[in-house]
Formats: structure tokens, C-alpha cells, sequence
């Protein structure tokens, strides 16, 4: 009889966060997939555990058909990230995937996630949001997803590192301007915790200044709906992606950003584009 593959989630931060059921469950497991065995073996000391591990890291996950012939052979594997409920933007999603395919039985032991924790204490709006993790580190596909958000109402949550927060904070700024709301989560639940609500502009202009440590979530208000609803002429619409080009964006990626919320195509946009980049 197969076993069971159990999504483990582990604190963000503070240990005493460790929910029961947690500590439980990785105590009865046969094995534990992690994302970081050197991290997940910390927790295990905290909670005096000895478990076998392997690792399923992004750059390991071949190893994914072996944890799932362990499983299918009848051993519990409980699956853990670093931190938070993991296969959110984590490789474990490959192999939660795969083990629905085969008919292996998943079970979420739920606990804290970064994303929602930073988006309750962030005083944006909280009703309607989107999650997008970390940016993509090419140059020209950051600038394509942020093309994308343009125009989005909807609360907008990223994941970022410290040494990469100055560069996207650049980037956030150019694409939604210095003005919009956003709150930059730091450390949550450990002893240097902060919580910052800010415009873009102001943060920017912080970390330029000052270095940037922890990990952050940053919780970025959608447009506001005059903004995206405002009618505009094609020829604002244009102007509006010129602006975007000036910022590093490709002519055809900043015409479908400036499209979205007009009534006018990509396509007319463009040509419009086009004509003022000939003046």
C-alpha cells in the first residue's frame, strides 16, 4: 500500500510559531524532503528529531521520481520548504503535481505563509489580491510582467532578497510611478521584524541610502480606479508608452502595458508609438 505525501508548512520565522500538528507530523514521517536539508536540520535539532532527508532544491529535482517511488513503496515523506507553506513558489510544486498524476495521496498540514501574514498587517487593501512571488531575474522578462501589471487593481504581493530589492524597487517605481502605496515587510516574526507602509518613491529613496537586509515581502497597492479606468486618447495612450520605453521597456511591450485599460489595441498603440518616436 503507497503512503502519503505530506505539504508541511514551517514557521516564517519565530520557532514558538510551530503548530502541533507540525512537530507531529515530521516526527512520524519516514522521510523528509527539503527544500535546504542544512536549514530543515535545524528545525529537527529545535524539535529533537533525527529523520532521514533528501533534497528536492530547484537544481535536484530529478530526485522527484525517487521520493515518489518511496512513497508508492509505502514510506510517509513529509515535504517541507525553508520556511512557510512550501510549494508556493517553490520547486515542490513539480512534485506535488506528479504525485496527483499517480494516484498518491497529498495532505496539507497547514501553517503560516509569508504572502498572506505580510498582506494582514500591510493596511492595503486586503479584499482582492495577487500573488507574484519573485520578479524574473532577466532584464527584459521583469520588464514583460510588469508591463502586464499595469492597469492591475488588485493588491499586488512579491517576494524579494535584499540584494536585489534596490534594483526592483527601481524597476516598481519606473513601471507604477513614485506615488503608489506599497509596504515593505521585513523579517516577519523574527526579532528585527518591520513593517513600513510607503510610496514607491520614498522606499527607493530610502535604500539607496541605507542597505537592505532580510528577506522582504512587499505588498504594492493596485491601481487606483480612476487610473485604470480613465479614458484616454490614443495619442495619451502613445505618450504614456514612450514614457515606458524612456524606462528600458521594448517598444511592443510598453504599447500592450499602455493598451490595457483603453479602448485601444497594442497594435494602434504601436503605430501610434511609432509616429512619436519619428517627431
Amino acid at each position: 500500500m503507497a503512503g502519503t505525501l505530506y505539504i508541511v508548512a514551517t514557521p516564517i520565522g519565530n520557532l514558538d510559531d510551530m503548530p502541533p500538528r507540525v512537530a507531529a507530523t515530521f516526527g512520524a514521517a519516514d522521510f523528509i524532503a527539503a527544500e535546504d536539508t542544512r536549514v530543515t536540520m535545524k528545525l529537527l535539532n529545535f524539535l529533537g528529531l533525527k529523520k532521514p532527508m533528501v533534497s528536492y532544491y530547484e537544481h535536484a529535482l530529478q530526485k522527484g521520481e525517487g521520493i515518489l517511488r518511496r512513497i508508492e513503496a509505502g514510506e510517509n515523506c513529509a515535504l517541507c520548504s525553508d520556511a512557510g507553506m512550501p510549494c508556493v513558489s517553490d520547486p515542490g510544486e513539480v512534485i506535488v503535481r506528479d504525485a496527483l498524476a499517480r494516484g498518491i495521496k497529498v495532505v496539507p498540514v497547514p501553517a503560516a505563509s509569508a504572502c498572506v501574514t505580510a498582506l494582514a498587517v500591510s493596511g492595503q487593501d486586503t479584499s482582492r489580491w495577487v500573488f507574484e512571488g519573485f520578479l524574473p531575474v532577466n532584464k527584459k522578462q521583469k520588464r514583460e510582467r510588469l508591463a502586464e501589471l499595469q492597469g492591475e487593481k488588485r493588491t499586488v504581493i512579491f517576494y524579494e532578497a535584499p540584494h536585489k530589492l534596490r534594483t526592483t524597487l527601481d524597476d516598481l517605481t519606473a513601471a507604477f510611478g513614485p506615488e503608489r502605496s506599497i509596504t515593505l515587510c521585513r523579517e516577519l516574526t523574527k526579532l528585527h521584524e518591520e513593517i513600513w507602509k510607503t510610496t514607491l518613491g520614498e522606499a527607493q529613496t530610502h535604500y539607496a541610502e541605507n542597505d537592505p537586509r532580510g528577506e522582504y515581502v512587499l505588498v504594492m497597492a493596485g491601481a487606483p480606479a480612476a487610473e485604470a479606468e480613465e479614458e484616454l486618447t490614443l495619442e495619451q495612450a502613445a505618450q504614456r508608452a514612450l514614457e515606458l520605453t524612456r524606462n528600458g521597456y521594448a517598444a511592443s511591450a510598453a504599447a500592450k502595458a499602455a493598451a490595457q485599460g483603453t479602448p485601444y489595441s497594442k497594435s494602434e498603440v504601436y503605430k501610434q508609438l511609432l509616429a512619436l518616436q519619428a517627431d
